[in-house]
């Protein structure tokens, strides 16, 4: 065993040390019945709040762990046949040092606040929060794996804040229809608070995570008294209309385009409770028009870009669809290419199929979602389960050409169904737990030229689960294993066979090749992890491989196929806090990825640091060396090239965020022994100037100065040592700016206006061309290449949304888009000038307005 090897597997398996304090436990809580209607108005008036035990015995998560809050928080429940109520006073011995701000709901802003915890279904494992601030904006998110984090469910439920003398109050009035729990008698919750005092720097719970320990969720005391709370049947329709007009650049002579179009569309969404234990939601028709554009790009890889779900329908719950990743807190990588094995983005998007020449061309930008339904939810106490089906309709370019004044159509999508449903079923109070994943993609061609672009079926199945053992649950053992199934015709499949994420035409491969009479591909993979969770010393190991014909891009998301992939980690924590430092870690890893060939294909050291200060800062430093290995891919799927030895170091650094001003710095350098090098540099700065306002501003500069950049391949007879071809290569010079602007304007904690801006310049330079001499090497000769890539691309992306929750679940919005885009086929960078270009540049604009009304059948 290597020295390093040996050092990093000593430390994985060194024994645990002390760990944090938790608090007390808490002994249960009781939710007094009411007799009389709470207005919830936020003064605690009523004479529930009065009679009602409170909870009081709150403890320090920061700054000061274990020790009891510094300010006395009162917390009283109370409940009825609909609605479960929270009355919580928050005593401020500095009333007038309550630190105030307004935001949109679930926009993050640093100030007081309070927090209320539910698992209503006593799993120990999920639950929902609902945190209000006390500027009266609210926050709610679903959690899962014991502790995880989902922002993206929105209940309708009620709070108001009320500041006094004493310090300030909220109510909440949560209906019993937003969540779901058990049908039983009685019934137990899991509930837990949490308080934060800005000015201090403190979080305080009933129960928190200790710094040394990992798990949420089933540390919360348990709430009784429920008696006679049931789950009931319920509709919630939100119905929508909206009014669209969009104005774009055109030609002479468009024949599809006059520059402007309008339409008015109409739709609607339905929630309703199957059982007491899962939620159906259905859309007809949806509407997607208010969400935030993708980011530009410059992508000269051969991988796809992986864009984020911002489409209510598919975000809210997506956390049921989570799959591979349960039982521990964190799943390191190092450089393996972890599926996603549900992407909605499938669902819906761009056309994919390719259009014969035409002068003017009028296509969708989205695919036709002509219906879809999720459920979300548990089966039994302890099974969680999730389902989605999709519909999407067969899309169709319009063509026009001038000479002949022809106008016809053609298929570019066709008719798709797209289904996948998840459980996960946890066993011994959650030590232990099985899930499984099913997808199907099935398509109906009615444009034989389809057949030839897109698979007809692709299906996957799906296992994973965890166990855990030792003390506490000291170690966790976790992974996942799948298969996968695609079916097309001998064209598509051909195709398919030697696209990036296969490569099987690669000629110095014995392991591969490309079968030119197949008509379907069956794929396999797994991965296994071993984390130590406790402790000062924690461990996160992993193992996992990919065969050459795993396939699940229909649904799914995959860079590559044709991967090894393992990594020895461990890390050291510091936790108790001292006069300049609150907590910090420092991680160590060896890592190593390889193909089916046999062929090491990347590897190394990795070491990094992160350190939180008491006045919260934070700095966070890595590096890494990589040796020598052999790349696979990098001549598109010619033969083997030497990766070259190289080393990265990077940085991240901020302020206290909790402050008017608040700073952040990072950069990352990549550098390859030949001299080729990779970097970029990113400050960005956040100002509060009042409580309602937030302004961001984050550019980035970025330059690539690569020897061996990929250019093409040419055939070519004469080059037998490369197997008759050239694989073109140059030295690409590459320099980018960038910059992320948001402005959150808060009129009220329902009126809100909202502004996200982006500039993008990067321009590229193609030198020195040459082809691969020598296969697994880094030789080349000179190559004239058969054109000039060189680029120069500029866009500005941006749009403002104004949202008027006019009341709760119902919205009003206000939507405008603008996108500016350029392109030159040189390299010439000159940021004055392209920004001037990009200011004359043609722009796109969509203005739109939709209309959106929740009520409850």
């Amino acid at each position: 065993m290597k020295p390093a090897l040996a050092f990093v597997f000593l430390l994985a398996a060194a024994p645990a040390f002390a760990a944090g304090t938790a608090a007390p436990p808490h002994p249960p809580i009781t939710a007094a019945k009411l007799s009389e209607a709470v207005n919830v108005d936020g003064i605690l008036d009523e004479p529930i709040w009065q009679t009602a035990q409170p909870v009081t015995e709150f403890f320090q998560a920061t700054p000061d762990q274990g020790e009891k809050a510094s300010q006395r928080t009162e917390v009283r429940i109370a409940y009825d046949g609909d609605a479960v109520y929270i009355g919580a006073r928050c005593f401020d011995a500095a009333p007038d040092s309550i630190i105030e701000r307004l935001s949109r709901r679930d926009v993050s802003v640093p100030a007081d606040r309070f927090s209320v915890y539910l698992d209503p279904y006593h799993d120990k494992r999920s639950g929902y929060y609902f945190l209000v601030n006390v500027a009266g904006t609210q926050f709610d998110g679903t959690l899962s794996n014991d502790g995880n984090e989902d922002t993206s469910w929105d209940g309708v439920w009620n709070a108001k804040v009320k500041r006094d003398a004493q310090g300030w109050t909220v109510e909440y009035r949560i209906p019993l229809s937003q969540i779901r729990f058990q049908n039983a008698e009685p019934q137990v919750w899991g509930i837990n608070f949490r308080r934060v005092i800005m000015r201090r720097n403190e979080e305080s719970f009933l129960a928190y995570v200790p710094r040394d320990e990992s798990g949420f969720v089933h540390r919360w005391p348990d709430l009784v008294g429920l008696d006679g709370v049931r789950s009931s049947q319920t509709f919630e329709l939100l119905p929508y209309v909206t009014s669209r007009g969009e104005f774009v650049p055109t030609v002479p002579g468009d024949h599809f385009n006059d520059g402007s179009k309008y339409e008015g569309e109409g739709g609607f969404d339905l929630r309703t409770s199957l059982g007491s234990k899962l939620t159906l939601n259905a859309t007809v028709n949806p509407d997607f028009g208010q969400v935030e554009v993708d980011p530009a790009t410059v992508n000269l890889s051969d991988v796809e870009t992986f864009f984020q779900e911002k489409r209510p329908f598919f975000v809210e719950g997506a956390s049921n669809f989570r799959f591979g990743n349960e039982g521990a807190s964190n799943y390191w990588g190092f450089n393996w290419p972890e599926p996603t094995f549900f992407y909605s983005r499938r669902i819906g998007r761009q056309p994919q199929g390719d259009m014969p020449p035409a002068d003017f061309v009028e296509a969708p930008i989205g695919t036709t979602i002509l219906g879809a339904a999720k459920i979300v939810g548990k089966l039994g106490s302890s099974t969680n389960f999730g389902m989605v089906n999709a519909v999407t309709a067969r899309e169709e370019a319009n063509l026009y050409n001038t000479s002949t004044a022809t106008e016809w159509q053609h298929d570019i999508e066709p008719l798709t169904y797209y289904g996948t449903a998840r459980a996960l079923k946890s066993y011994q109070d959650r030590n232990q737990g099985l899930g499984t994943m099913v997808s199907l993609v099935q398509r109906k061609f009615d444009d034989p030229s389809l057949e030839n672009q897109l698979n007809g079926t692709g299906a996957l199945g799906a296992i994973d689960g965890w166990a855990s053992f030792g003390e506490n649950r000291l170690w966790v053992l976790s992974g996942w294993a799948a298969a996968t199934h695609v079916r097309a015709n001998q064209t598509r499949m051909l195709e398919l066979q030697q696209d990036p994420r296969h490569y099987f035409q690669r000629p110095d491969a014995d392991h591969i090749e490309v079968d030119p009479n197949a008509t379907d591909m069956t794929g396999y993979g797994a991965r296994v992890w071993l984390n130590k969770e406790r402790g000062k010393w924690f461990s996160n190991n992993a193992i996992g491989f990919m065969s050459p014909k795993f396939e699940l891009n229909d649904i799914g998301f995959q860079s590559r196929a044709d991967v090894v992939n393992g990594h020895i980690g461990t890390g050291r924590r510091w936790s108790d806090p001292g006069k300049v430092k609150q907590y910090s870690e420092l991680i160590g890893a060896v890592f190593a990825s390889g193909d089916f060939g046999g062929n090491v294909t990347w590897g190394g050291v990795y070491l990094s640091n992160y350190t939180e200060f008491r006045n919260h800062w934070q700095f966070n430093g890595w590096s890494s060396f990589n040796p020598a290995t052999t790349n696979v891919r990098q001549t598109r799927g010619g033969p083997r090239m030497k990766n070259p030895a190289g080393y990265e170091v990077g940085f991240y650094g901020n302020t206290n965020p909790r402050t008017a001003l608040y700073y952040t710095l990072e950069g990352n350098l990549y550098s390859k022994e030949e001299g080729s090098n990779d970097w970029y540099v990113s400050p960005s700065i956040e100002w509060k100037p009042v409580s309602n306002i937030r302004l961001s501003l984050g550019p980035q500069y970025a330059e690539t100065f690569e020897r061996g950049q990929y250019v093409e391949t040419v055939p070519d007879p004469a080059l037998t040592s490369t197997y008759g071809n050239a694989y073109v290569f140059a030295t690409l010079d590459q320099r980018t700016v960038s910059a992320n602007i948001r402005l959150t304007w808060a009129f009220t904690p329902r009126i809100s206006l909202q502004s996200y801006v982006q500039p993008f310049i990067s321009a590229g330079t193609y030198t020195q061309y040459k082809a691969l001499a020598t296969p697994n090497t880094r030789d080349f000769v000179p190559y004239v290449a058969s054109y000039n890539p060189d680029f120069n691309f500029k866009s500005l992306r941006g749009n403002t949304v104004f949202r008027w929750e006019y009341m709760p679940g119902s919205a009003f919005y206000l939507v405008w888009t603008q996108e500016r885009v350029g392109y030159e086929p040189n390299g010439d960078f000159n940021f004055t000038n392209d920004l001037n270009e990009l200011a004359k540049a043609p722009m796109s604009n969509l203005f739109l307005a939709k209309f959106t009304y929740y009520f409850t059948l």
